[in-house]
């Protein structure tokens, strides 16, 4: 089993890359989790969208 950690500042951008990810590599998914957070700098919300990927490769 391998483990594949994506982190973006928006979920859409998580989406795009976790179905990049998948699309480009010939695995099986285990399981996907997913996490978010938020923090403030000054004031500014800055946000963390976080997942990640169990997964083994198939041998072909």
């Amino acid at each position: 089993m391998k483990v594949k950690i994506i982190d973006e500042g928006h979920e859409s951008d998580l989406e795009k890359e976790v179905n990049k990810f998948i699309k480009e590599n010939d695995i099986e998914i285990i399981d996907i989790k997913l996490s978010t957070s938020c923090s403030i700098y000054s004031e500014e919300q800055i946000y963390c969208f976080t997942a990640m990927i169990v997964y083994k490769e198939n041998v072909n």
